[in-house]
């Protein structure tokens, strides 16, 4: 059984042979390939995956998170293909692994993000530099932790999306991630990403309005936008890569968090 893992979701995967043919379609999942010294090794990616910026001009792009072409996939012959829960559907991943071994990931906290890190060290036999990732994330972890404690909470809303008006909500990682910051996520109990309307921002105190940069791509004059809705509170653009990615890009994202402060 050696040559077997359990993925995030307690499903076997089998560890793909030498050399690795990897399809990624979750965008922070092939930033952290490229960090981990496996860009060689990366025959597919989705249109999502930007960073690093050149590998759209180097990658075969097989389609997005939610659609994918099967026949490309089926061209670039992969021996193993990463997913995650919630960026793609359980179609797509049902369809793949009758034919190909898929690792799938469920990451809601720090701890399922370094998890990951670590599995990716024993599927793709990198696991020196997966354990120096994850003790640098882990220092920054605690230095932020630091840096946050005698800050005061505030009480916020983190918007993805406009017309209709969508949060992220409870138990995500996202939320997560604001907790870590010290806000308090005023957000619906339900659903995990919730549609709100104007009544509902009249209703609701908070101290900040957080507009992030995906998957809605929020810009200054959407403050505005915010602010008229009659909701209490100042409309603050953040970049959402760092709220919502779970790979490396952790590396970067206690240092974006100072800032907000």
């Amino acid at each position: 059984m050696h040559n077997r893992i359990k993925d995030q979701l307690g499903r076997t995967t089998v560890l793909p042979s030498w050399p690795f043919r990897i399809i990624s379609l979750v965008p922070s999942e092939t930033e952290l390939l490229v960090d981990l010294g496996l860009e060689e090794y990366l025959v597919g990616i989705t249109k999502f995956c930007v960073h690093p910026g050149h590998l759209k001009k180097t990658k075969t792009i097989v389609g997005g998170t939610k659609k994918v072409s099967f026949d490309k996939i089926a061209e670039l012959k992969p021996n193993i293909i990463l997913c995650n829960k919630e960026e793609n559907s359980k179609e797509i991943v049902e369809a793949l692994e009758k034919k190909y071994a898929v690792h799938v990931s469920e990451v809601n906290n720090i701890k399922n993000a370094l998890h990951l890190i670590k599995q990716y060290g024993t599927l793709f036999n990198c696991a020196e530099k997966s354990e120096i990732l994850v003790s640098k994330i882990e220092g920054k972890q605690k230095s932020f932790k630091t840096f946050i404690e005698h800050k005061p909470k505030k009480r916020v809303l983190y918007f993805i999306w406009k017309k209709p008006w969508m949060l992220a909500g409870k138990d995500t990682f996202i939320d997560y991630l604001l907790q870590l910051n010290g806000f308090i996520n005023m957000s619906p109990e339900n659903p995990r990403y919730p549609t709100i309307d104007n009544d509902f921002l009249n209703n609701t105190k908070v101290d900040l309005a957080l507009l992030s940069s995906e998957p809605f791509p929020f810009k200054e004059q959407h403050i505005n936008d915010i602010e008229n809705t009659g909701l209490e509170g100042k409309g603050l653009l953040v970049d959402g890569e760092y709220f919502s990615w779970y790979g490396s890009r952790l590396l970067l994202a206690f240092e974006y968090f100072k800032s907000l402060h």
